[in-house]
């Protein structure tokens, strides 16, 4: 972020641009959207909830402090992967403070890494047997996020399964939507085509939209526990920061 200091922020498209699936996607990446469009898809992931356990879903989620992450498993490469993520994110959202984290006492989202023959073994472990049976009915995930709050709306902690030996690609793609979901945009909408928070695209990287998103969510002046009302009034002015942002560490014109 050196070049900060001369007043410009150059960041590469994404972390891993050199996989070809990844860098295929890139390549037809829409990165032009009018204020409704992205108006529309935040409104659509910020609230509501892809799978709904408890309490209420009709404000806003996020967490209103430092986020830390920490990975927990065997592959060394996977935690390295995983803490470029992490910086890549940093790099991209303005007003979010995420790293990772030393230990897991440290940190408040905690990144469990398994094989995937352990994956729904490991989620009966978070969620309980009954529980585990109707995620895998409903969602039949290849990963997975999920996040506590208080009664503020504020997240205190996520929770991310992520599997290590199905390829870069699903691990790439698999980790920056749940890393993204654990931060609080946890519902998914098949009627916006530009979001990886859509069952049927798959990004492997940290795309403009999202990037829209994200920005939208984490700004200061949107709140935990905000309405659907509270931050419509907002949004224009908001947005017009966010597109500033955006366009500058993308360098878009």
């Amino acid at each position: 972020m050196s070049a900060a200091a001369l007043g410009a922020i150059l960041l590469p498209c994404t972390a891993f641009a050199d996989l070809p699936a990844i860098a295929q996607r890139q390549r037809g990446e829409k990165k032009t959207f009018t204020d409704n469009e992205i108006t529309e898809g935040f409104l659509k992931i910020a609230f509501g909830a892809e799978y709904h356990l408890a309490g209420r879903v009709d404000r806003i989620r996020k967490y209103d402090g430092p986020v830390r992450v920490f990975a927990d498993g065997s592959r060394a490469d996977r935690k390295t992967q995983l803490a470029k993520i992490v910086a890549d994110i940093a790099a991209r959202v303005q007003h979010l403070d995420i790293a990772m984290a030393g230990s897991s006492e440290d940190a408040n989202v905690q990144v469990k890494l398994v094989r995937d023959r352990d994956l729904h073994r490991t989620i009966a472990t978070f969620y309980g047997s009954e529980r585990a049976r109707e995620i895998r009915s409903s969602l039949d995930p290849q990963c997975l996020s999920g996040f506590r709050k208080n009664e503020k709306f504020e997240i205190e902690h996520s929770d991310v399964i992520l599997t290590v030996d199905n390829g870069d690609f699903v691990f790439f793609d698999c980790a920056y939507e749940e890393l993204l979901q654990s931060l609080g945009p946890i519902n998914d909408t098949a009627s916006v085509p530009w979001t990886m928070f859509n069952d049927n695209v798959s990004m492997g990287y940290f795309d403009v939209y999202d990037q829209y998103l994200l920005n939208l969510l984490y700004d200061p002046r949107i709140k935990p526990g905000m309405t659907v009302q509270e931050v419509k009034a907002l949004l224009p002015d908001v947005l017009t920061d966010v597109r500033a942002w955006v366009r500058k560490v993308n360098n878009l014109p």
